[in-house]
């Protein structure tokens, strides 16, 4: 396979999306293990590229996209990008094969329209973690959340599925959105758009008064979209998504977007100390909010989704954490917490789907049901909760030997030996109550296991003790590299089982211990927190609904104010909000100077203009409304005269074929309607549409005297002087302007107009019934 083929793989994920519909309808159940080749085939193609990226080789692909604007289809494959591609791609593989047992028995349109979101969900992850441009990252981010959106509201018939939907795309796309300010911010600092020449030019970044900006618009966005405190809340109720999606999405790949990169910018942000503390303390409070909440949760993915919350937190902290063992601790933890955690929502989703009981608190005895199940669910959870020889145990070694190297003071890591014994607590409760405690609470189940819903949870579980037991493979091939692309320089990684009596053996020494204590206790605690349900209502959604709420109780005053439907009281809006804008600039500007006026009166122009005033008073003042639209005629067709005068011709036959249109479609519209006998407005109304029309004209005329001595800046007339003959081979600079310097505008406003008409007509046609004659 050739050495750039990876950036494929992202249009092969899309293939996929394209395809799983229509084959679902042909293979039925068995879609999901022939979809998973897909995935499988761009995992194979992405490892083969190990040894080279483990030899220290970066690739690049890269095609010119929007080249005026510094945009390219710009692919890049390191260490960190690679680890990220293999989970994206190799528990892809797992969620679809898992995903076919687990809609078996639903009609196959269902599960084809679940595996298409989940490759176009995969398309977006892989186009985001290897784009080198951050322009193409930000649509590939914003894929996801789509994506993600579209998921978590796939049984769009229950009402929490469609506000948890709404609610993850408010949130997400909203910190997207605060995310591409801070990339255009970059842009316009550095003139690119390549992340590459970005890390290059890190000093210059953060030497520029911006720097501060973008640090902050940077992690905002990764606050969001990794559920970091304050925006904690939007995961835990995304897990209304059907079990596979929660597997994929929230546990192994897209809230880990966010930590990717924050990890990535910390390279660019290494020089402000802030960046790294403000990391260290909002991961520390995220971690202890979703500790608190964890141990209050009922649900089965809820624990499981607020202990990801938990994770996230750390991985965030050891992000702000500076040196080498913090980077290895960085992807450690990356792997560990994808392997585990993904089995573990599989054991989850087949406890659920078997029973129809997501409680923990009415689960029990699975274990004679669901066997393998809760082998692999007890696997994970040892992982989960660090114990050796799993992978989990060494990766919270490297955890708290980060710590111990760094400059920061004992709360941190105090904070991180409680919320990590909450995790073993967490580890323990999933494990052991749904499948060995009290068996008498489930007597019988409604779906037993599959090879399907197996294979997943088992190779995973698997995968987190064989790296445990043979870690050199793993830490040679993707910890190595990826900690090296993080720290920007190679790392030798001995990554291992043993480092002998440490602190660090001590401190998870001490973490087992107190799980084990909050295991033993589990329901005390939780019956205790729930007395303060109102308390933590506070570290819940509330603010999220009562911003929401806010809005849309603003937009229902302001459109009962501004969209009544009342035409007059629009037009009076728009007619003052001008008046106090020209007034405000008028009074702002240095000097008066603007009013002065120069150059001699035209009489003819002059006469044309008084015709036009006459035709204006007399639609005021006359009673018929054909009349009045006649005095309106005269106004348009006096402006082609106008044109005409000046050398327009064109410009003039144009108004003067638009304004025949529109007298007679007009008279034929009026002659259609009941005549009026009186004003529909008071006197009273009249007198201020007066003033307002006044004032309006008066600050219309003063605007007009002042872009008339205004120095006129000719550099684009004569541009399109220029250019019209020789680049469009136009003589009329006028029609090439319109037809190919503004050709797609010209082309939208033609759009519009049409619609428009064919709106009008309809109406018109059902509102208005033709005349009819007298035989």
């Amino acid at each position: 396979m050739h050495a750039v083929t990876f950036e494929w793989s992202i249009l092969i994920a899309l293939a996929g999306a394209v395809v799983a519909r229509p084959v679902s309808s042909v293979l039925g159940r068995h879609t999901g293990w022939v979809i998973s080749l897909i995935p499988l085939f761009i995992f194979v193609s992405i490892f083969l590229h190990v040894a080279q990226v483990a030899g220290g080789e970066v690739l690049f692909a890269q095609l010119s996209w929007v080249p005026s604007l510094g945009v390219e289809l710009a692919f890049r494959l390191d260490g960190f990008s690679l680890l990220f591609a293999l989970l994206i791609t190799g528990i892809g593989t797992l969620v679809t094969i898992y995903a076919g047992a687990y809609f078996a028995e639903k009609p196959s349109g269902e599960l084809g329209r679940f595996l298409s979101l989940i490759m176009l969900f995969m398309t977006a992850m892989l186009g985001t973690v290897l784009s080198d441009n951050l322009i193409v990252m930000f649509v590939f981010w914003e894929l996801t959340s789509l994506a993600s959106f579209l998921l978590i509201g796939f049984d769009g018939h229950k009402e929490a599925a469609r506000k948890s939907a709404l609610q993850s795309l408010i949130v997400t796309g909203g910190g997207g959105l605060v995310l591409f300010a801070g990339i255009v911010v970059i842009g316009m600092t550095l003139g690119t758009f390549s992340f590459t020449e970005v890390l290059a030019r890190s000093d210059e970044l953060v030497a520029s008064p911006w720097a501060g900006t973008i640090a902050v618009l940077v992690m905002i966005g990764a606050f969001t979209k990794s559920a970091q405190f304050p925006f904690h809340f939007w995961l835990p109720n995304a897990m209304a998504a059907p079990t596979p999606a929660s597997a994929y999405l929230h546990s192994a790949t897209m809230v880990k977007l966010g930590v990717f990169l924050l990890a990535r910018f910390d390279g660019v942000f290494a020089e402000m100390p802030a960046y790294g503390h403000t990391l260290v303390v909002v991961g520390s409070l995220t971690m202890i909010v979703a500790a608190l909440q964890a141990l209050r949760a009922e649900g089965f993915k809820a624990v499981l989704a607020q202990s990801t919350v938990a994770s996230l937190g750390i991985l965030v902290m050891l992000i702000g954490l500076t040196g080498e063992v913090a980077a290895v601790a960085t992807v450690g933890f990356i792997l560990a917490h994808a392997l585990y955690k993904a089995a573990l929502f599989f054991c989850a989703g087949t406890a659920i789907h078997a029973t129809g009981e997501a409680s923990l608190n009415r689960l029990g005895g699975l274990a004679r049901f669901l066997p393998i199940t809760a082998v692999a669910a007890v696997l994970a959870s040892l992982s989960m909760a660090g114990l050796p020889p799993f992978v989990g145990f060494i990766s919270k070694e490297y955890l708290f030997e980060a710590q111990l190297a760094n400059d920061w003071n004992i709360i941190p890591i105090a904070v991180a030996v409680l919320v990590n014994a909450v995790m073993v607590g967490v580890a323990g409760v999933v494990s052991i109550r749904p499948f060995y405690f009290k068996p008498e609470r489930v007597s019988e189940v409604h779906h037993g296991e599959t090879a399907g819903l197996l294979i997943g949870p088992m190779l995973l579980a698997a995968g987190g003790i064989l790296i445990g037991l043979v870690p050199a493979p793993a830490a040679q091939w993707l910890i190595g590299p990826a900690a090296s692309a993080l720290y920007g320089q190679p790392i030798d990684v001995s990554f291992s089982l043993w480092h002998g009596l440490t602190p660090m053996l001590f401190l998870s020494a001490l973490v087992v211990s107190i799980g084990a204590l909050i295991v033993i206790k589990w329901t005390q605690i939780h019956t205790a927190l729930k007395t303060f349900d109102h308390a933590y209502g506070f570290l819940g959604d509330r603010f999220y609904h009562g911003a929401l709420n806010g809005v849309l109780g603003a937009a229902r005053v302001s459109t009962q104010t501004l969209q009544n439907g009342d035409q007059h009281r629009y037009t009076t809006i728009v007619l003052l909000t001008v008046i106090a804008g020209l007034v405000i600039a008028f009074f702002a500007a240095p000097s008066g100077d603007f009013l002065a006026g120069e150059g001699d009166i035209r009489i003819s122009v002059a006469l044309v203009l008084l015709l036009t005033v006459v035709g204006a008073g007399a639609t005021i003042l006359v009673r018929s409304l054909i009349a009045g639209l006649v005095s309106v005629g005269i106004v348009g067709f006096g402006s082609a005269v106008i044109f005409m005068l000046n050398g327009a011709p064109d410009l003039a036959l144009t108004q003067i074929a638009v304004e025949t249109l529109i007298v007679i479609l007009m008279t034929a519209v009026l002659l259609r309607l009941p005549s009026r006998t009186r004003h529909s407005r008071t006197v009273s109304e009249r007198r201020r549409d007066g003033l307002i029309a006044g004032g309006f004209a008066a600050m219309m005329f003063v605007a007009l005297a002042s872009i008339g001595v205004t120095p006129v800046d000719l550099r684009l007339s004569e541009y399109f002087g220029e250019t019209s003959y020789l680049e469009a081979y136009g003589r009329n600079v006028v029609n090439v302007i319109l037809v190919d310097y503004r050709a797609i505008d010209t082309l939208g406003e033609i759009a519009v107009v049409a619609i428009a008409t064919i709106a009008a007509w309809g109406l018109l046609r059902g509102a208005i019934k033709p005349l009819r004659t007298k035989e």
